[in-house]
């Protein structure tokens, strides 16, 4: 009999550090900053509007090797998705230029290189993945810098694939900007979107992809034969949320209002508290994160436990469940293996929590604030 071999598109991609960490947070009494899903309930009228399409129609429960550039820092998904597509991923990262003495650090001071991405494309580029606001840096892109990526995908004949997942949560009067939407960019640009992510229900598992036809019937071909549909009830539910959502759009009283400022609130409360131990978050213009740089410890701390080659901000974040009761997410882990030394030094926390959440994680924050004290 011939040996059974995994293909060769699996080598590399069986590890998931989410496991790793959440199994590892289980193991201790922890305040789960890490993982990005709110730990209150969506709002009354998305959870009414399940309720509605789990007991009402009773019909709802029936049938109804490219080269890829990925712009990183970016969800460790976009790596193996690509791998088990039969692509291959081309990473271009995201650098911090330091702000001014004197301020906090930011979001947007992360920024591409031009002359680098241009490098990036060849006759073999047949698609970019785009994530703003981004995951883990909160990063919203600027029209500038959409339309330098718009340019270079129409220079190169490129499909943009366009997580765009948090395009509700911007603060600080930013304003997202979708690329689909520049001059010539509608018929090369899949637009991803999430229902768990708009109204606060991650565990739905429902999103939407818009695109031009020509595109979209070859993505529809693909999830016929793979995933095919998820629950007909939480697709009406998302659907019933829209339709609530449009009656109050650009509204006082719209949730697409209403939630990222409540979000602001909590982003600014963790920004002071997580300052108080001497981590040095950066402030994310957009999504549910931020992260946090760690320099200071790595040079004070640098021999923490675990394997030589083993990124520093995964040591550390392992000490900190640990030691001081509080998850956050290695930033490493959203780099490729390449360029994950290089950003080593960064966590990702999640500031999407209730209030009781983030009270629990002051009272860590205290009491390792203590611990310093001469």
């Amino acid at each position: 009999m011939a040996k059974q071999l995994p293909a060769r598109r699996l080598d590399g991609i069986d590890h998931n550090p989410w496991v790793e960490f959440i199994k590892l947070s289980n193991e201790y009494d922890v305040v789960n900053l890490g993982q990005g899903f709110p730990d209150f309930s969506p709002p009354d009228f998305a959870v009414k509007a399940f309720q509605q399409a789990t007991s009402g129609d009773f019909m709802l429960n029936q049938y109804t090797m490219a080269f890829v550039i990925i712009i990183e820092p970016a969800f460790d998904c976009y790596e193996p998705m690509t791998l088990m597509a039969g692509g291959r991923p081309v990473f271009v990262s995201l650098k911090p230029n330091p702000a001014p003495k004197g301020q906090l650090d930011t979001s947007s001071d992360w920024q591409l290189d031009p002359t680098e991405l241009a490098s990036k494309f060849t006759s073999r580029t047949k698609a970019l993945v785009l994530n703003t606001p981004n995951n883990p840096l909160g990063k919203v892109f600027s029209k500038a810098e959409l339309e330098l990526v718009a340019g270079l995908c129409q220079q190169h004949d490129t499909v943009c694939i366009a997580d765009e997942v948090y395009q509700w949560l911007v603060y600080d009067g930013h304003q997202h900007v979708s690329i689909a939407s520049l001059p010539g960019m509608w018929g090369r640009t899949l637009t991803i979107g999430s229902a768990g992510k708009s109204f606060s229900a991650t565990g739905w598992k429902v999103g939407w992809v818009l695109g031009p036809d020509n595109i979209m019937k070859h993505l529809r071909t693909v999830h016929q034969n793979s995933v095919f549909h998820c629950p007909t009830q939480a697709q009406a539910a998302v659907a019933q949320c829209f339709e609530q959502e449009q009656q109050h759009f650009g509204q006082p009283s719209s949730y697409f209002l209403q939630f990222p400022q409540a979000m602001q609130l909590n982003r600014d409360h963790m920004i002071h508290s997580l300052q108080s131990v001497g981590l040095k978050p950066l402030t994310p213009q957009g999504s549910y994160f931020l992260i946090v740089d760690i320099s200071d410890f790595k040079s004070t701390m640098p021999s923490l436990p675990g394997a030589v080659d083993e990124p520093y901000d995964r040591r550390f974040a392992k000490w900190m469940i640990k030691n001081k009761g509080l998850v956050a997410i290695p930033v490493s882990i959203f780099f490729s293996r390449p360029h994950q030394k290089d950003f080593d030094h960064y966590l990702r926390f999640c500031f999407v929590k209730d209030e009781a959440t983030l009270q629990a994680m002051d009272e860590r924050l205290q009491k390792w604030k203590a611990e310093l004290q001469p």
